[in-house]
C-alpha cells in the first residue's frame, strides 16, 4: 500500500482524506523530545537522536509523525513547560522532521505552540485537551485551516463516572467550540484518550465501546502504545508492552479507527497490513 505523498503534493483540503484512504488505519508515529516520557524516559531528548528515531520511523512506514516537546504523560508527574522551553526544544528538531517529507503533527495544548510549528511546515495539530485548555488553539486551527485531533481528558480519572457518557459530553464541548471558531468538521478527528484522565478499567472499556463514537461521523484516532492498562491485564514495563499494544491497536481497527498512533511504528504496520489482508479474504 502506497504511503501518503509529500507535503508538497498533498494539500490542507486533502491531507485528512488521504490518510484515511489507504485501505487499513495510518499509522503516527510518536516522536517525545522530552525528557520525562512515561515510554522512552527521554531517550530521543537531544535534537541529533530525535532526528535519527525520526528517520527510523520513516523509514519503517509511519504515514504520519507527531512530535511533542512537553511531556502529557497520562499517569501524572510531568512537569509544566513554559512555551520558551517548547521552542527551544522544538527548534533543533523540527525542521529536520518537517524535511523528511511525511505529514507532521504537532503535540502541544499551546496555541502559540501550535502557530509556530505550522508557519514550519507542520501540517495537523494533536491537541490532548481537545480545544478546550487554551482558549486560542481553536482560532488558531481555524486560521491555518489544517486537521485538528480533538482528545478526550480529565484533570484526574474517577471510576465512579460512567466514562463514555463523559466522553460524549466532552466531544460535544469540543464540537461546539471548533464549530464556533470556523474549523470545519471534515478537518476534525476524535482520540478518546487511552490512558488520560481513565482508570485501567476505564481504558478498556473505552476501547471496547469505541462503536459507541460512529454517531459523531467522524475518524478517530486511537492509541493505546504501551499504556498502563496493558499493565493491569499482564504485567509489564511499557517497553515490554507491545503485544497489548498491537491487540489493543487491532481491536480499534476492527471498530474502524482510521488512525493509529505508536511507538512501534514497524511491529504495527504489519499487524494492521496482516489484519486488512485477513478481514479482504473474508
Amino acid at each position: 500500500m502506497a504511503h501518503v505523498p509529500p507535503l508538497t503534493a498533498v494539500s490542507s483540503d486533502g491531507l485528512l482524506g488521504a490518510l484515511l484512504a489507504l485501505g487499513r488505519p495510518a499509522v503516527m508515529g510518536i516522536l517525545n523530545v522530552t525528557p520525562d516520557s512515561f515510554s522512552d524516559a527521554g531517550r530521543f531528548f537531544s535534537p541529533e537522536l530525535a532526528l535519527a528515531q525520526a528517520r527510523r520511523m520513516a523509514g519503517k512506514g509511519a504515514d504520519i509523525l507527531d512530535i511533542g516537546a512537553e511531556s502529557t504523560r497520562p499517569y501524572g508527574g510531568a512537569k509544566p513547560v513554559s512555551f520558551d522551553d517548547e521552542i527551544a526544544r522544538l527548534a533543533p528538531v523540527l525542521p529536520g522532521v518537517v524535511g523528511l517529507g511525511l505529514p507532521v503533527s504537532i503535540d502541544t495544548i499551546k496555541a502559540g505552540v501550535a502557530r509556530w510549528a505550522l508557519g514550519l511546515g507542520v501540517a495537523i495539530v494533536n491537541d490532548v485537551w481537545g480545544l478546550q485548555r487554551d482558549p486560542d488553539m481553536a482560532h488558531v486551527v481555524a486560521d491555518h485551516g489544517v486537521p485538528v485531533i480533538v482528545m478526550h481528558n480529565r484533570d484526574g480519572a474517577d471510576p465512579a463516572i460512567d466514562i463514555m457518557a463523559d466522553i460524549d459530553a466532552f466531544f460535544h464541548r469540543s464540537l461546539a467550540i471548533a464549530e464556533q471558531a470556523g474549523i470545519r468538521r471534515d478537518r476534525i478527528v476524535l482520540d478518546p484518550g487511552i490512558g488520560f484522565g481513565k482508570t485501567p478499567a476505564q481504558s478498556i472499556e473505552t476501547l471496547g465501546k469505541l462503536d459507541r463514537l460512529a454517531p459523531f461521523g467522524l475518524p478517530v484516532l486511537v492509541g493505546a502504545s504501551r499504556k498502563r492498562f496493558i499493565d493491569s491485564v499482564s504485567p509489564a514495563p511499557p517497553d515490554r508492552r507491545i503485544g497489548g499494544s498491537l491487540a489493543a491497536h487491532l481491536i480499534a481497527m476492527q471498530a474502524g479507527a482510521g488512525i493509529i498512533r505508536a511507538h512501534d511504528v514497524a511491529e504495527t504496520l504489519q499487524a494492521l497490513k496482516v489484519a486488512q489482508a485477513i478481514n479482504e479474504a473474508r
